[in-house]
């Protein structure tokens, strides 16, 4: 009895959805391995085609032949990682530990391609006689220093070891991810005696209930990993008990022994790292991943980082004996512990300005900030956006907008992902189903934003931390990055640039949050519908500053030990010990831990993006500090002159010229870190 083999899907691949998206009515979870294994092929038979080309290499049958390969490949991938972080399954995991090595395996064939890295080289050698445009020239420069870095001169030897430590890592950190996110999604503390719910606002109480009914225990309040809970949990309950609990849980994601613990992984990651930068003649993986940054060398970080720590520590001392009073004041002895810090920095916000977030929340309404982001965008750059409802995506909660320009042409298409759901990785981010680009055609970008945010009660409206607001904006000038994109080239799309430029959109973006006619306008009661009083506005801009040394040296230690892991050439065998170590030496405060904790840090481990890189939001927090001052020193936030330079050179530009070039374009200087200093409050 013969059986045939069911054709394959073409719906991930040939997307035939309205507004030009994916029709996510049309495939399901068992397609996606037959649709990758298809695409794998097509994509090596695209190279195949180049490197057999009768005719010497040109840009035309080479470079642009490479950059419009794997078609097929990118649209399933698109697709494949969008819900692997945004709505995952125990298949689609199970695919992810299939499909990360497989992935890395297949780049690795392409980059260490000896016969197609010829005809690159070839034309990279001959480019002052090619007379190339100035973004050709670039992603011929960066094509080439691309195929370098991945080993491309390598002997076969080397090559060979080399692939065999990428396919190891992208296992490695596909793995890490899952464990960070099982960690997550099985803890959850049910509290059942409402008394033991004593200080939590209603907001916090509404939020642990959806929590607790979401895992069938509608009898109970229940505090889960969340940042949208925990942190809130934190900042109210007057449990001591239930705080340090919950706490301890949250900072020990990815620490709990069995088979979520990422302890080992971690140790293996920075070995083979290790070894992956000496193969390629760097240092250390540091010095490897910085090469191609603004910073270009871990001593230009460590001068960014190591007197910005001395200031955070002096600060952060200095706040912790405003706590330790508080302590004191109600009668207790003991010393501030890190479940404690929240806790205690509420009460001093309240004290000092008098306000706290129970009083500020009402006001930031996720509907209202949302709208806030777009008016910022139609104000600064005029392109306007209109909802489209009734279309199919990814999960029920996502909503799309049709994104135009001034002249109301189409643009692209934004969609956002704003409730936090077991099925969703932690923590907020931007990407991209399709990126701009105009090399065989006009393609619009399609941009998405994921957010966690606690889902509100029905008929209720979502209500937002003043963190929470800012992470919106700050996604959201990502988003912008990647919508307003006007490039030729694929390879320098949108954020197609250095790890530490790529903060710059969205950590400037941030700033218009707090403009006072923006507050005013959107800052509204989600009862009465009244804008925020201005007394309220005032000491919410004058608490901005509040808590700083606290803030800093949770994001500063982070980036340290980061550092620290990866700019030595012997990596240490046991993680966990190194990070105490490295705290030790730093002069950690014992009542602060690392934003980011080594077993769970997924921004270096889950994958490569920031691994040695932590640092960059930093970096760019230098430069978006100065690009603001620049709009204050014109007396107008919306400056339209500025507002079109802000665009040409950082919103639109890509990767299409050297960061720093680009923003010399904008500001005229590169900045020095005074302005990121005074803005965190540590002059």
């Amino acid at each position: 009895m013969s059986s045939t083999k069911p054709a394959i899907n073409p719906a991930l691949t040939e997307w035939t959805g309205p507004l030009g998206l994916p029709d996510f009515t049309a495939f399901n979870d068992d397609d996606f391995a037959d649709v990758f294994d298809a695409a794998l092929t097509s994509d090596l038979a695209d190279i195949e085609a180049i490197v057999t080309h009768h005719e010497a290499p040109t840009i035309e049958n080479t470079l642009k032949a490479l950059q419009l390969s794997g078609k097929a490949l990118d649209r399933v991938s698109a697709i494949f990682w969008l819900r692997a972080g945004a709505h995952t399954n125990d298949k689609i995991q199970a695919l992810e530990r299939v499909i990360a090595p497989k992935m890395s395996r297949h780049s690795s064939s392409i980059m260490m391609n000896p016969l197609l890295f010829a005809r690159i080289d070839s034309l990279y050698q001959q480019r002052d006689l090619l007379g190339l445009d100035p973004e050709t020239d670039r992603v011929l420069e960066k094509t080439w220093k691309g195929f370098v870095r991945s080993g491309a001169r390598l002997d076969v030897q080397g090559k060979a070891r080399l692939a065999d430590i990428n396919e190891r890592l992208a296992s490695l950190g596909a793995q890490f991810g899952q464990n960070v996110l099982k960690d997550e999604a099985d803890w959850a503390l049910f509290i059942t005696d409402e008394t033991e719910l004593a200080g939590l606002p209603n907001f916090v109480r509404d939020a642990m209930r959806g929590a607790a009914e979401e895992r069938d225990r509608a009898d109970a309040w229940a505090v889960t990993l969340s940042r949208s809970i925990i942190e809130p949990f934190l900042s109210f309950s007057q449990n001591r008990a239930l705080r340090e609990k919950a706490f301890r849980a949250w900072a020990a994601r990815g620490e709990n022994g069995g088979e979520t613990d990422n302890t080992r992984i971690v140790a293996e990651m920075v070995k083979l790292r290790a070894e992956k930068a000496g193969l390629l003649g760097y240092q250390s993986f540091a010095a490897y991943k910085l090469d191609d940054t603004m910073a270009k060398t871990p001593k230009a970080v460590m001068d960014l980082l190591e007197p910005v720590w001395d200031k955070a520590r002096s600060r952060a001392a200095e706040e912790e004996i405003d706590l330790q009073r508080l302590i004191a004041g109600e009668g207790h002895n003991h010393k501030v512990e890190p479940w404690d810090w929240r806790y205690y920095a509420e009460k001093l916000r309240n004290e000092r300005f008098a306000f706290d977030e129970t009083e500020l929340k009402p006001y930031l309404q996720l509907e209202m900030i949302i709208e806030a982001c777009f008016d910022v965008a139609t104000r600064l750059f005029g392109i306007r956006f209109e909802e489209k409802t009734g279309i199919p995506t990814w999960h029920p909660d996502v909503r799309v907008w049709e994104v135009l320009n001034p002249d109301g042409s189409k643009r692209g298409l934004f969609l956002g992902d704003y409730f936090n759901r077991q099925s969703k990785r932690s923590g907020a981010w931007m990407s991209a189903l399709q990126s701009q680009h105009k090399l065989d055609g006009e393609h619009k970008p399609i941009i998405y934003n994921v957010m966690n945010f606690a889902k509100p009660p029905k008929g209720e409206p979502a209500l937002l931390s003043l963190d929470g607001a800012r992470t919106l904006f700050h996604e959201f000038g990502h988003a912008l990055h990647g919508l307003l994109s006007d490039v030729t080239w694929p390879a320098i799309s949108g954020t197609s640039v250095s790890r530490d430029f790529v903060e710059l959109p969205s950590q400037l973006y941030e700033h218009w949050l707090t403009v006072p006619a923006i507050l005013e306008k959107y800052a509204i009661h989600y009862r009465t519908g009244e804008a925020m009083p201005k007394a309220l506005l005032d000491k919410v801009l004058a608490a901005n500053t509040f808590n700083a040394g606290f803030n800093t040296v949770e994001f500063t230690s982070s980036a340290l030990v980061d550092m620290a892991f990866h700019a030595d050439g012997t990596p240490p065998a046991d993680p966990i010990k190194f990070e105490a170590e490295t705290l030790k030496q730093l002069g950690m405060p014992d009542a602060i831990i690392m934003r980011h904790r080594t077993p769970h840090f997924t921004h270096v481990f889950s994958g490569d993006g920031y691994s040695a890189g932590y640092y960059s939001y930093m970096w760019s927090e230098v430069l978006d500090a100065d690009a603001f001052k620049a709009f204050e020193e014109t007396g107008d936030v919306f400056n339209a002159d500025l507002a079109a330079k802000l665009k040409q050179y950082i919103y639109s530009a890509g990767g299409s010229r050297d960061p720093e070039e680009l923003y010399k374009a904008f500001r005229g200087k590169m900045p020095t870190p005074d302005a990121m200093i005074e803005k965190r409050g540590l002059a």
